[in-house]
């Protein structure tokens, strides 16, 4: 069957932010075409957790606050040890802050910045040297957003910046373009979950 073509059946997709909204929606739809799923995030994703099981996939759960990326690195090892491996990397994990330029703080524009910038560097780094290693290539997946070139909440203009900053792609340069590895943007637009019912339901009317 053509779908065959798109099967991801043995690979391992490490999906940050994946405890409810997109993430968690990216995670289930790697988890149906195959993929085992490694959930990075500062909660533990319960709900994520059962549907990805009820899949019949693994998932292996890992906590952290990805503002701080010395622990990044050991992340992806617990998932080599874990599974042998990892296939594809969904730099999801994001953080808004609503305030007004005028009076927005230096720890929110740090906070912003350290989750939704640094963070997706340094994941990308350390997923490219395990691809590298593993010598099969693999994917990096950055969740940019329509807001980096569009209108919207003036009090997110923060939010603006840095997801305009994360379309330029920032993995790990040269050395990794020449390796079997592929990097991707999606931007994506509303969509229907806990954060955003009243807005898909106006897109869709």
């Amino acid at each position: 069957m053509i779908l065959d073509a798109f099967s991801l059946q043995g690979k391992v997709a490490v999906v940050s932010g994946c405890d409810t909204g997109l993430g968690q929606g990216m995670a289930l739809g790697l988890a149906e075409a195959g993929c085992d799923i490694v959930g990075i995030n500062i909660v533990e994703p319960v709900e994520t957790i059962e549907r990805v099981t009820a899949l019949g996939r693994r998932f292996l759960s890992l906590t952290a606050d990805l503002r701080q990326i010395d622990g990044i690195p050991q992340l992806l090892e617990r998932a080599v040890a874990e599974f042998g491996h990892i296939d594809i990397l969904v730099n999801n994990a994001g953080l808004i802050r609503r305030e007004d330029a005028l009076a927005f703080s230096e720890k929110d524009w740090d906070d912003v910045m350290n989750l939704n910038i640094k963070s997706v560097f340094f994941m990308s780094q350390a997923a490219a040297k395990h691809f590298i290693a593993q010598g099969s290539g693999g994917k990096i997946i950055n969740i940019a957003s329509m807001l980096s070139f569009q209108g919207g909440d003036p009090r997110a203009v923060v939010y603006r910046i840095q997801k305009r900053g994360d379309g330029r792609h920032p993995p790990a340069g040269q050395r990794v373009g020449q390796t079997q590895h592929q990097r991707q943007r999606h931007r994506p637009g509303v969509y229907g979950d806990q954060q955003h019912p009243a807005a898909a339901r106006r897109r869709a009317a």
